[in-house]
């Protein structure tokens, strides 16, 4: 059986409401946990798509940039993001089981918000039903409120330092250190180690971009 399938499987049996858990149960070890990050990221991703009212080209656009679809894959993936965008609701049960998949895998959950924010900001807007279905993400994944704004900030226009989870004006020094260790948590590599899926890494281009930027930004004011 092949990955998309497999996906497939899972997603039908979250979008009839049964065998929740068995569905994540399944992957819960290396290196299923790959599959079970892109379910996760589908079915919260093609869930929050209708967040704010419709699915729009750019957010299905944003989902195959983020998954690599392989030729004579494309009518079950199709399938996948229909099945799990059915309605927005139940996104907190699946956000609450996958947060339970990854107890103490902080990074795994960023990953994870960072591929949302991804498929929200595809229109090239931020709607309040969006930010709504991703702060209560958020909350329930356990990240606290100045990680969400980190974020958001790399998404949406915002305070540099912000990007960094530091504090306005806060010491060069303290920025650099936030600057190096947000660096270090977009590497490929671990990326990859924490289970996120290799294509799923590209990911990490867009957050490194906002990374530099900010930490440009503070430099310059600092200078």
């Amino acid at each position: 059986m092949s990955l998309w399938s497999r996906i497939v499987e899972a997603i039908s049996s979250l979008a009839t409401g049964q065998g929740l858990a068995e569905v994540f149960d399944r992957f819960r070890s290396p290196p299923e946990k790959s599959v079970a990050f892109t379910i996760a990221v589908i079915a919260l991703g093609a869930k929050m798509a209708k967040a704010d009212g419709e699915v729009t080209r750019g957010e299905v656009a944003a989902f195959r940039r983020v998954f690599v679809i392989p030729p004579g894959e494309e009518d079950a993936a199709a399938r996948v993001f229909n099945l799990a965008r059915q309605d927005v609701a139940g996104f907190d049960a699946y956000a609450r089981k996958i947060a339970a998949m990854f107890p103490g895998d902080r990074e795994v959950l960023i990953d994870l918000m960072e591929g949302l924010f991804h498929i929200a900001l595809a229109d090239g807007s931020f709607h309040p039903g969006e930010e709504a279905f991703l702060t209560e993400v958020a909350r329930i994944f356990g990240l606290d409120q100045r990680c969400f704004a980190a974020l958001r900030a790399r998404h949406v226009p915002g305070d540099p330092y912000a990007v960094l989870g530091v504090d306005p004006g806060a010491p060069l020094d303290e920025v650099r250190r936030a600057w190096a260790q947000a660096v270090r948590a977009s590497h490929p590599d671990g990326m990859i180690a924490r289970g996120v899926p290799p294509e799923a890494v590209r990911l990490a281009e867009d957050r490194m971009r906002a990374i530099n930027a900010a930490w440009d930004v503070i430099q310059k004011r600092a200078a």
